[in-house]
């Protein structure tokens, strides 16, 4: 019988503010695939459907990729839209959905997938807020060990990365069509590489997607993972366990980070063991630490709780849409969220919608019609024309984060 799959994001996404605020869940990258591209792959090889249950503000984003539920008479896999973008869990979903028999899968406090017989009828009005409820209420048999494991907090995305990236490269490579141009430099259609570029590749392959461009004095150490369109400038280097998006222009020095597509990181300064959205704009000489002083763990205030990363190295995390300025300098750790305006020294969490200048004794709102233009404006010199949903989700997001911009007085955290 046929199974359709279906991505379902849960109650459990707090703590990945502001990665989630303007994307599903399993549009998050890591090690240069998202849960989607994977999912997608063994779907493919299964002949499966995937669909996707996503918060009401994102549902305009998600049909791009995947049709809501429900869906037909037919036996359904639920997969928790928070797994890791692990390559390895193709081979899992398949033998899942050829097995075909009723299970229920965790991973801490979360349900990562449950198989649902085809009799069982799906409630009218299931949402990521009711569908865990009702999955644990059907007490299908427990699966006795861990198949999956989620993202549960924002720095995860960077906890994960050096784990995950071989293989997902590996996959990338695999699934792509690469030539090898340098030894362990693999290029696809369309790739310009400069001469003088130096590329070390004895520790992971570099992986330069379709119509990348390399420029003069350009130097890598794999693995390295370039996506589609990029541009790498001159004089800039590119460090192990980086992945770079789509149409994104990057100089400096990057090293273990994760940057979503259309970002510019142009200038000299250094990124790393960061995660930085799509659309976000680093100014010359930005720069952010992933290392305290102390040369201790690192950890986070955040949502009312002290977290213990488990991390010695971790940058900053910022969300779609946001700036910084000529010379900002950002703390370890530090958490930045959509569409706000960074000046100077960041040493706290940043709320999303706002301009940033602490240090020069100023924090106040970014007007949600002034993110709008400023989308408008980005959108146009990529030849994107901005749409009613754009807008929307902008509206949506600022409504959502109102409470975060309450600034308190309290000294930077570091």
């Amino acid at each position: 019988m046929k199974t359709e799959i279906i991505l379902f994001e849960d109650h459990c996404l707090a703590d990945m503010t502001p990665l989630h605020l303007t994307r599903p869940a399993f549009a998050i990258t890591c090690a240069c695939l998202t849960l989607a591209d994977v999912v997608r792959e063994a779907a493919r090889a299964a002949q499966a459907e995937v669909r996707a249950m996503v918060r009401d503000h994102l549902r305009p984003a998600a049909s791009g990729a995947f049709p809501g539920v429900p869906g037909t008479d037919t036996a359904k896999l639920f997969l928790n839209a928070s797994l890791l973008p692990d390559s390895a869990y193709d081979a899992a979903i398949r033998e899942m959905i050829a097995h075909g028999e009723a299970f229920l899968a965790t991973s801490g406090q979360r349900v990562t997938a449950a198989l649902v017989p085809a009799q069982r009828k799906l409630p009218e009005k299931l949402s990521p807020d009711s569908v865990t409820p009702w999955l644990l209420d059907l007490n299908l048999p427990l699966m006795d060990r861990e198949v999956f494991r989620t993202f549960d907090c924002q720095f995860h995305v960077i906890k994960h990365l050096k784990e995950l990236f071989p293989r997902n490269l590996e996959r990338r490579l695999s699934a792509g069509d690469f030539r090898e141009i340098r030894k362990g430099v693999w290029a696809a259609d369309g790739v310009q590489v400069a001469d003088t570029a130096v590329f070390h590749t004895e520790e992971g392959p570099v992986v330069l997607d379709r119509g990348v461009k390399v420029l003069d004095f350009t130097y890598f150490t794999g693995p390295v993972y370039v996506g589609a369109q990029s541009r790498i400038i001159e004089r800039s280097s590119v460090k192990e366990f980086t992945c770079i998006g789509q149409t994104c222009k990057i100089g400096g020095e990057v090293e273990e980070s994760v940057i979503e597509g259309f970002t510019n990181k142009q200038h000299h300064g250094f990124l790393g063991h960061a995660y930085v959205g799509s659309w976000v704009n680093l100014g010359a000489g930005t720069s952010n630490s992933d290392l305290k002083n102390t040369y201790g763990e690192i950890r986070l205030e955040f949502n009312g709780k002290r977290v213990d990363t488990g991390m010695q190295f971790l940058g900053c995390m910022i969300g779609d849409y946001s700036k910084s300025a000529i010379n900002t300098s950002i703390f370890t750790g530090k958490i930045v969220g959509v569409s706000s305006m960074l000046y100077g020294f960041v040493g706290q969490h940043v709320p999303s919608f706002c301009n940033y200048a602490r240090s020069f004794g100023q924090i106040t709102e970014c007007p949600v019609e002034q993110a709008i233009l400023i989308q408008k404006r980005m959108f146009s010199r990529r030849g994107i024309t901005q749409t009613e949903d754009d807008m929307q989700l902008l509206k949506t997001v600022f409504d959502m984060t109102r409470s975060e911009r309450l600034i308190s007085d309290e000294p930077p955290a570091l």
